[in-house]
C-alpha cells in the first residue's frame, strides 16, 4: 500500500517540475524548488516526511497477523471448551496480539465454576479492551489527517508570505522590473503547490486507512465473540441455525 502513496506523490508533483511547454525544466531541480519556495518548504518537507512515517506505521500496524494471527484460535478453542484458564493465560501471553491482549484481560474475570463462565463480565472486559487497541492504532492515522489539514495551510501561508514580498517589492519600484518579482511570485506558487501535494495524499492514506483498521476491528471482534461462546459452553458452529 505504501507504493501507491509514494507512486501518488510523484504522479502530483510531476506537474511542478515541469516548464509550461510541459518539458522539464533543466535548471530547476529539487534544491532550486527549496530555495524558491523560502521558508515555507522547511515545515512542509518535515510534513512529508512525519508523513511517509505515519503511514509505514499504519500499514504494519494494520496487518492481519497483528489482530488475529494464523493458528491462534485453532489452539484456544479446546482450552476454552475445557476452561483451562490458566493454560489460556499461558497461549495468550506468548501471542503479541490485539486478540490475545483483548480475551486476556477478558479472562480474568471469568469463573469457570459457574455455569456461563460470568460470560457478561468477560464479554464487556474484551469489548472496553478492543476498544483501547483501536484507539491506541487509529491515533497514528489520526495524525495523518493532521498532516493533511496542515500541509495545505503552511502552503498557503508561505503563498501570503510571497505575495507580502512581491507588493514590498513593488512599493519599492520593481513594477517596471518583472524579474525582481520572480523569486516572490515563485514562493507563493511553490508552496501552495507542495501542500497539496502532501496534504492529498496523506487525506487520501488517512481514509484508506481508518477504513483497514474498521475492517480488522470487526473481524477481531467476532473472533473474540465466538471464543467467548465456546468458554460459555456454547458448542455450536457459529453458523448454524440457532
Amino acid at each position: 500500500m505504501h507504493r501507491i502513496f509514494l507512486g501518488l506523490i510523484v504522479l502530483l508533483s510531476t506537474p511542478a517540475l515541469l516548464g509550461a511547454n510541459g518539458q522539464p525544466a533543466g535548471d530547476l531541480n529539487l534544491w532550486g524548488l527549496i530555495k524558491q519556495g523560502g521558508w515555507a518548504m522547511y515545515p512542509l518537507g518535515l510534513c512529508s516526511i512525519v508523513m511517509l512515517f505515519l503511514i509505514l506505521h499504519a500499514v504494519r500496524e494494520t496487518t492481519p497477523s497483528r489482530f488475529v494471527p494464523d493458528g491462534l484460535v485453532d489452539r484456544l478453542l479446546p482450552l476454552l471448551a475445557r476452561r483451562e484458564i490458566q493454560h489460556l493465560s499461558e497461549t495468550l501471553a506468548g501471542s503479541a496480539s490485539v486478540l490475545a491482549r483483548a480475551l486476556s484481560a477478558g479472562l480474568e474475570r471469568a469463573r469457570p465454576k459457574i455455569p456461563d463462565a460470568n460470560k457478561q463480565k468477560v464479554e464487556e472486559t474484551v469489548s472496553e479492551s478492543l476498544e483501547h487497541e483501536e484507539n491506541a492504532i487509529g491515533q497514528w492515522i489520526n495524525y495523518l489527517n493532521v498532516v493533511a489539514t496542515v500541509a495545505p495551510m503552511i502552503g498557503l501561508l508561505g503563498t501570503v508570505s510571497g505575495m507580502i514580498g512581491a507588493f514590498q517589492t513593488i512599493s519599492a519600484g520593481g513594477m517596471g522590473r518583472p524579474e525582481l518579482l520572480a523569486g516572490d511570485i515563485g514562493e507563493a506558487l511553490i508552496t501552495t503547490a507542495v501542500g497539496l501535494v502532501i496534504g492529498i495524499p496523506a487525506m487520501i492514506a488517512y481514509f484508506m486507512l481508518r477504513a483497514r483498521l474498521d475492517n480488522r476491528m470487526m473481524a477481531t471482534a467476532q473472533e473474540a465473540g465466538r471464543l467467548l461462546d465456546r468458554l460459555a459452553g456454547d458448542t455450536r458452529d457459529p453458523e448454524e441455525p440457532a
